[in-house]
């Protein structure tokens, strides 16, 4: 008894709380992908800042990763309350405000402001309402105002990096599909047969960073993408349900980067991919170093640093600066900067309304609320392949 009384005293000094780890891993990609995209915005012809010949890009691997981390998350914040409606509000609350946020600011101060049409002509266009109404609802995604970046390198869309929030909400949608299926007496050994499908729809489709498959899409959401980010969201999903017979050890997680790296351009690539970002992700947030907890502001803007930083690459670019490197060291700190703000003054205020789904009594008083520090800060997303959505081979 001892022993585990120091071994859980040793860990509690030691580590940061799994929100605080998962928070820095988040910003950490939120980073990469912004330095990742600013090789593919000013030169098309480029899916990364890696060589083609490595056939790898870091922001797909933030990707990954990021998946997984929302899928293990996001099985927490069901099981902690397992109510449909709750659970439902709470994803919405979460995701879509700082969406409407930026939305609404390309739309009416950006574009206004960058367009090379007259204000008559912007307004009257139906791509910009259009824009605004279809992106804000996500599964309507759209990636071109009127006028807006068009001489930029990089014109073909104004905010690149929105296209994996449908996915997001996908993922969300599965973790209270399966929750209901386990509510009604299913053990929690069905999220096996869950993961299992999308690993043999993702063989099949064989969707990467830059190709989307040739299934086609579900109004404006690639399937082949979406089934591929899936199963590491899935791969999440599974370690929370078993995290007590899952161990978290990091030599394991450094062993799986090192066969990552050796399979890599292999068939099996994708595989040990989508193992590795997961159990690495969810390791990593679990023994995060205790010296590095602080401020929930400070290293919880990973989401919107995520969706402002590509407007805020293409308003540099406009500016005049042509070199990636300086792209990625000017981008890096001004998205970074939204994202605090996003975090501050949109995420936090609305993720407070939370107070508003209270929870039944049932033999004792409800459970306190996270502080807006603490409280799910997933993202979504945070993390896409270089430079907006990839375009098809077809």
């Amino acid at each position: 008894m001892t022993v585990v009384l120091r071994q859980g005293q040793r860990r509690y000094r030691e580590y940061a709380d799994p929100n605080i780890g998962f928070g820095w891993l988040r910003l950490i990609g939120a980073t990469t992908v912004v330095v990742d995209h600013s090789w593919p915005i000013l030169d098309p012809s480029r899916l990364t800042i890696f060589p083609a010949s490595w056939d790898a890009s870091p922001g797909y691997v933030a990707l990954m990763a990021f998946f997984a981390m929302s899928g293990y998350q996001i099985s927490q914040s069901w099981a902690s309350d397992p109510s449909w409606w709750r659970f439902s509000a709470k994803r919405v609350l979460r995701i879509f405000p700082p969406v409407l946020v930026v939305v609404a600011a390309l739309v009416f101060v950006i574009g206004p402001l960058f367009t090379t049409l007259s204000a008559g002509e912007y307004w009257s266009d139906k791509q910009t309402w259009r824009y605004f109404v279809g992106t804000s609802l996500l599964f309507l995604l759209q990636h071109e105002l009127p006028g807006v970046f068009v001489d930029n390198p990089y014109p073909w869309s104004v905010n690149g990096s929105l296209w994996t929030l449908p996915m997001e909400v996908i993922g969300y949608v599965l973790v209270l599909a399966v929750g209901l299926l386990l509510l009604l007496g299913l053990g929690r050994w069905f999220v096996f047969p869950v993961l299992a499908a999308l690993l043999v729809a993702d063989s099949r489709i064989q969707a990467t960073m830059g190709y989307h498959g040739d299934v086609g899409s579900l109004i404006e959401v690639p399937l082949g993408s979406t089934v591929a980010f899936m199963v590491p969201f899935a791969m999440g999903m599974v370690v929370f349900a078993f995290r007590d017979r899952i161990p978290l050890n990091p030599w394991v997680a450094l062993g799986l980067l090192g066969l990552w790296i050796a399979v890599h351009q292999t068939p099996l690539d994708r595989y040990v991919l989508a193992v590795m970002a997961t159990y690495g992700a969810i390791v990593w947030a679990h023994h995060w170093p205790r010296r590095l907890e602080m401020d929930g502001r400070w290293i919880f803007g990973s989401y919107g640093m995520y969706i402002w930083g590509f407007p805020v690459q293409q308003l540099i670019i406009i500016a005049g600066v042509d070199d990636p490197w300086v792209l990625a060291a000017l981008a890096v700190p001004a998205a970074y900067l939204c994202g605090v703000a996003s975090w501050v003054f949109v995420e936090v205020p609305t993720q407070r309304l939370r107070r508003h789904l209270k929870k039944p009594l049932r033999g004792g008083p409800p459970a306190a609320a996270a502080p807006p520090g603490r409280a799910e800060p997933e993202v979504r997303r945070a993390g896409t392949p270089p430079a907006g959505p990839p375009r098809s081979r077809s």
